[in-house]
């Protein structure tokens, strides 16, 4: 079952006075953060929604694996229009979704994994009966809630959309990014940093340098889904310039086609993979999370009770 990550980020962070997403909490922003925890909780197609200040946004998490769509109407709408628009991208690409604002971003991994191993098509965390983030909603229900109204927003949608709320029970108060005094925040910053411990495995294959890898396996595959290469960049933050070097890299090393171009006309040109991408692309995503399984295993193998 695959599933996805949806963070929506495109607010002005009017009440903060500051931008909340690049605020730091620890050594590393608040996006990247949530990026983080999703990551280490096996999620590997992770969305975000942009607004404000979103190339500056796009740009700091430009090599985290994020796939960029913008809410270009942020000033005049709300949550909901962008979670809208993560749904309609994402209803063919995954059975099942994990929401989450960006400013909610102490949950853990282990958190993630609870609602993930759950079989219901709408769950939630909950704490000492207070429901929190991340939500998982699965596709079956994507269409119901892109044709609701949006009254009282993705809470209302969810209500209408005829599924049950499943409440998780768990013991991470981070789903709620609750601490009434600062020293409570402190204690439950210093807890989570522990849990972000994990395994970081960064698969590339090379000859005398290397060739592939996975912002390379990306564009790929923004490339088959976009059928443009210039959107494809655009997706994933990346230069035109760039995304065509890396094409004619990669198409140079293995001395073979691996995206087909048709020219211009009315609708401009079109890109898309040969089968020799496809199966590039195919091979690498199986062999890169086969070794993250293997990895997974060995770190707790190894490290078992060390950073507790």
């Amino acid at each position: 079952m695959t599933t996805a990550a949806l963070i929506v980020a495109a607010g002005m962070s009017s009440r903060m006075g500051d931008f909340k997403p690049m605020l730091n909490i620890g050594s590393i922003s608040i996006a990247q953060r949530v990026v983080a925890t999703f990551q280490q909780a096996g999620v590997e197609k992770i969305v975000m929604i942009t607004g404000y200040n979103a190339t500056l946004l796009e740009r700091h998490l430009s090599g985290n694996g994020v796939v960029f769509l913008r809410n270009e109407a942020y000033q005049t709408t709300q949550m909901f229009d962008s979670v809208c628009i993560g749904l309609r991208y994402l209803k063919d690409k995954c059975d099942r979704v994990l929401f989450t604002p960006v400013d909610i971003p102490l949950f853990t991994a282990a958190t993630v994994r609870a609602l993930m191993e759950t079989d219901g098509e709408l769950a939630c965390p909950a704490v000492d009966g207070e429901t929190g983030h991340p939500t998982l909603i699965a596709a079956a229900l994507f269409d119901r809630i892109l044709s609701d109204p949006g009254d009282k927003g993705l809470r209302g949608a969810l209500e209408r959309c005829g599924a049950q709320m499943q409440r998780v029970s768990v013991a991470d108060r981070g789903v709620l990014h609750d601490a009434d005094t600062p020293e409570d925040y402190r204690a439950l910053l210093k807890y989570h940093n522990k849990q972000l411990v994990r395994p970081v495995l960064s698969v590339s294959l090379a000859r005398e340098k290397v060739f592939f890898d996975g912002r390379a396996a990306m564009l790929l595959q923004l490339i088959d889904e976009t059928k443009s290469v210039r959107l494809a960049c655009q997706r994933m933050q990346m230069s035109y310039s760039s995304g065509w070097n890396v094409i004619r890299r990669l198409e140079s090393q293995l001395s073979r086609m691996l995206i087909r171009r048709s020219q211009g006309g009315a609708g401009g040109g079109m890109s898309s993979l040969t089968e020799d991408g496809k199966l590039l692309l195919e091979r690498f995503e199986a062999y890169s999370e086969a070794l993250r399984e293997q990895a997974g295993a060995l770190f707790d193998q190894y490290f078992e009770g060390l950073f507790g």
